[in-house]
């Protein structure tokens, strides 16, 4: 078995494969062409197009991430040959503190206390019951799922949103065209995991973040095609014109990094992080990655990536 890695820790991947899968050859992707020719599984991460052109029998390739966008845009990407991706690999807990605090941030008035200490203002805000405080996720895939039930156990009413039908025990579920306004319409924070696809682009677009009740607040660790990001700033209002939503917590945007001059950098009701949210814990994902390999050699069937829809 030939595995070629490609991803900014890949010596480190190497030498956890190497140790595990002792009679394959890992290699990485700066290893001389004519090495790398002929593997059986590449383990990739935003690979250049040369990787995956070059490669003429592959078994299968193995996403070193959540989300498949990059891959399934780059190209010379193999039609035929099946493509795994993480799911969670210890990305579930990190992603759920990152809600949790957005959460937490609005909850708490920690945005209010923000202002008042710039005005040296001191007057303690009302705390409402968490039964009152309504949570929307949108995205119930393995680590929306877990952010969802994560939010459901610290205190707080939870609804989902998936295109298809899901059950998750404590969260209120929604699913379709129709589901999803019912489901903004009832939310003080929304969190938004979903997958960027064709159907997902600006899925948060005006007429979206309208639906939203006045003072709701986004928190998105998902992907930045989900918001359209000019809407968001028209609903977040300007310092002299009051917006509909009272903040945002933003750890993804349409164009990485975030240029200097765009304006959410400058926001007041506005906190950005520079793609932090969920970084994937190396132990957990080496792990499922040696069980992918071992599924694939050994026949196991395998839940794989659909390509036109995405994920």
């Amino acid at each position: 078995m030939k595995i070629v890695v490609h991803i900014d820790e890949a010596k480190q991947w190497q030498a956890a494969l190497a140790e595990a899968l002792p009679q394959a050859t890992v290699l990485t992707s700066e290893a001389p062409a004519d090495e790398r020719k002929d593997a059986d599984y590449l383990a990739i991460w935003k690979a250049p197009a040369h990787l995956l052109q070059e490669q003429t029998q592959l078994k299968g390739i193995i996403n070193l991430g959540a989300g498949v966008d990059y891959l399934l845009k780059t190209p010379g990407l193999p039609k035929d040959v099946p493509i795994v991706k993480l799911r969670d690999a210890g990305m579930g807990e990190l992603m759920a503190d990152y809600a949790l605090y957005g959460v937490l941030h609005f909850y708490r008035s920690m945005d209010r206390y923000a202002t008042q200490q710039h005005n040296a203002t001191w007057q303690p805000q009302e705390v409402v019951e968490k039964s009152q405080w309504r949570v929307g996720v949108l995205g119930l895939g393995a680590i929306g799922s877990f952010v969802a039930s994560a939010l459901q156990q610290a205190g707080f009413p939870v609804l989902g949103w998936s295109r298809s039908p899901k059950q998750i025990s404590g969260v209120d579920c929604f699913h379709g065209d129709d589901g999803l306004s019912e489901l903004l319409g009832q939310v003080q924070s929304l969190i938004t995991i979903l997958p960027d696809t064709a159907a997902t682009h600006h899925i948060l677009n005006a007429e979206r973040l309208a639906q939203l009740p006045q003072g709701a607040s986004v928190i998105n660790p998902g992907r930045g095609s989900l918001i359209d990001e000019q809407a968001l700033l028209e609903a977040l209002g300007s310092g002299k014109q009051p917006g509909h939503l009272r903040g945002a917590l933003l750890d993804v945007f349409q164009e990485e990094p975030l240029p200097t001059d765009n304006p959410l950098w400058q926001h007041p009701k506005v906190i950005i992080t520079p793609h932090m949210a969920a970084p994937t814990p190396l132990n957990d994902a080496i792990d499922q990655v040696i069980a992918y390999l071992h599924a694939f050699e050994s026949g196991e069937k395998l839940s794989t990536i659909n390509p036109e829809a995405g994920y």
